[in-house]
């Protein structure tokens, strides 16, 4: 009885092993056809899987979350008598962002700042989470509706210009004119865009270094911009659906 006792627990202990033995070639094989896959992938592989998508979202205007992202000036804060607002709402081609105000070349009266101009509006991005990398693209483009008025878009990157110290940071400007009444896609290749100190373009060789944008605006003045726009004191309206980058290179 002993004999056919230790007889069967030996049976069951060689069951099991047998058992643990085979789970073990299982799981060894199953990495194995995973490992030989992903050697398969990366011996198949072609540039396309390294090169980014040839467009970017930056902005999309059809949620009221974008207004989060942004936040006005004017020349009011410095004694000038325009104003400005951004609201998403629904036009009738689904929800757009629309920047609208009025310019006036006027001053307030007894206003403390001493400005050499006024009538002037923007609006502009709050500063990315750390900084956005645009180095694989070289054109802005933005869907836009106007009043045929020309705008100023404006590219902030991270300060390697200005001297140590100074806190804000570097500006690249690019005026587009936006014609009236219909939807129009504006592409500003990054060329374009030139460094501006304070609104005032720079004269030197400078290069911008798409690699570390920290934040976008959009502005409008009274008076410049391209020929044959609209300019002057009064209303302005502008609708936005979206900013992209995008490679066309």
């Amino acid at each position: 009885m002993g004999f056919a006792l230790l007889g069967l627990e030996s049976w069951c202990s060689l069951w099991v092993f047998s058992l643990s033995c085979r789970d073990f070639e299982e799981r060894e094989m199953s990495r194995f056809r995973a490992l030989l896959q992903a050697t398969k992938k990366a011996l198949t592989w072609n540039v396309e899987d390294l090169v980014p998508p040839s467009e970017r979202y930056i902005f999309n205007f059809g949620s009221k979350e974008e207004l989060k992202k942004w936040h006005l000036y004017s020349d009011s804060e410095y004694g000038g008598l325009s104003s400005a607002s951004l609201e998403i709402s629904d036009t009738g081609n689904g929800l757009n962002g629309i920047f609208s105000g009025n310019l006036s070349s006027d001053f307030a009266e007894g206003s403390k700042w001493k400005m050499n101009r006024s009538g002037f509006c923007g609006m502009r991005s709050k500063k990315f989470n750390g900084f956005i990398d645009l180095d694989a693209y070289d054109t802005i483009s933005l869907k836009v509706k106007g009043d045929g008025r020309s705008y100023i878009s404006t590219i902030y990157t991270e300060n390697w210009v200005n001297s140590p110290g100074q806190d804000e940071d570097n500006s690249w400007q690019a005026f587009v004119f936006v014609p009236k009444d219909n939807w129009y896609i504006a592409k500003i290749p990054l060329s374009r865009y030139l460094p501006t100190w304070r609104g005032s373009v720079i004269d030197a060789e400078m290069e911008m270094n798409p690699a570390r944008v920290v934040g976008m605006s959009l502005s409008v003045n009274a008076e410049g911009g391209v020929p044959g726009a609209r300019s002057g004191p009064g209303d302005f309206k502008l609708e936005i659906d979206w900013i992209k980058a995008l490679r066309t290179e």
